[in-house]
């Protein structure tokens, strides 16, 4: 690492950056599980277990789907919506607590880190995307959703809100370094809450209208209303993404102009 920042003097700003960047992508991949590809493969994998452990609770105990006829389906479109926000929300902030010492280097900042571990999670949830469609294809189950648009619409929307709720935490912790176990508790209360397990437009009116406030579930029924478009599930599209998108301003505006003087 100190190797190639040292050579950046000799290459223009935009490259140096470009070299930075992909360093700190290669960092975070190779010391999460493993320096070879089979650890990062486990990165990959470990959403989707999520995924699969409960497909599996629900066949083995005989339990009809909440939703259509296909158990697989109905949890995996909610579960992968809020997996990627929850995965990126959390992830963000472990970056910045593991990696802090790489921004003694004047070359790396405190915006790189989380830069670079947004990219890599983006890139991972992806991929976790595509073993749960293919896991799908070979349960037999057509993973096309009757309206992709929508599907793809609100799968981008849980990465906006991820990225803005981890911002928000990079801020947090700059002055509260427990909040890492705090908002792991916190992010058990609104996966519960979320809809993954259950329908929440089933709960009672009084209910449901209080946990429509939680973004994640909001997300799970945006990209479940893609597949189950009779269902005549509410969305409110604008909710989602101002919530995601004022939460990152504020998180980037935090992260750049106090956490990092803070920690300067």
């Amino acid at each position: 690492m100190s190797a190639l920042l040292t050579a950046q003097s000799q290459k223009s700003p935009v490259e140096s950056y470009l070299h930075v960047l992909h360093a700190l992508i290669l960092r975070d991949m190779r010391t999460r599980f493993g320096a070879s590809i089979w650890g990062y493969g486990v990165v990959v994998l470990w959403p989707c277990v999520h995924v699969f452990m409960l497909i599996a609770i629900y066949t083995f105990q005989k339990l009809a789907a909440p939703l259509g006829d296909s158990r697989p389906l109905f949890f995996a479109t909610g579960a992968v919506p809020v997996l990627v926000f929850q995965y990126i929300s959390r992830e963000v902030m472990k970056s910045v607590i593991m990696n802090r010492p790489l921004t003694y280097y004047p070359q790396v900042k405190l915006f790189d880190l989380v830069f670079s571990r947004i990219l890599v999670e983006i890139v991972t949830g992806f991929l976790a995307l595509l073993v749960v469609v293919s896991v799908l294809i070979a349960l037999g189950t057509n993973p096309i959703p009757a309206n992709p648009i929508v599907a793809v619409s609100g799968y981008v929307a849980a990465i906006i809100l991820g990225i803005g709720i981890g911002t928000i935490n990079v801020a947090i912790i700059g002055f509260f370094p427990g909040w890492m176990i705090g908002y792991a508790l916190f992010s058990i209360l609104m996966y519960v809450s979320s809809g993954v397990m259950f329908l929440p437009s089933f709960m009672p009116d009084k209910v449901y209208y209080w946990m429509k406030f939680n973004p994640a579930l909001q997300c799970a029924e945006w990209v479940r209303s893609a597949y189950y478009p009779y269902a005549g599930i509410q969305v409110d599209y604008l909710y989602v993404i101002m919530f995601g998108l004022t939460a990152a301003s504020i998180g980037l505006l935090l992260v750049k102009h106090v956490v990092s003087k803070l920690n300067a």
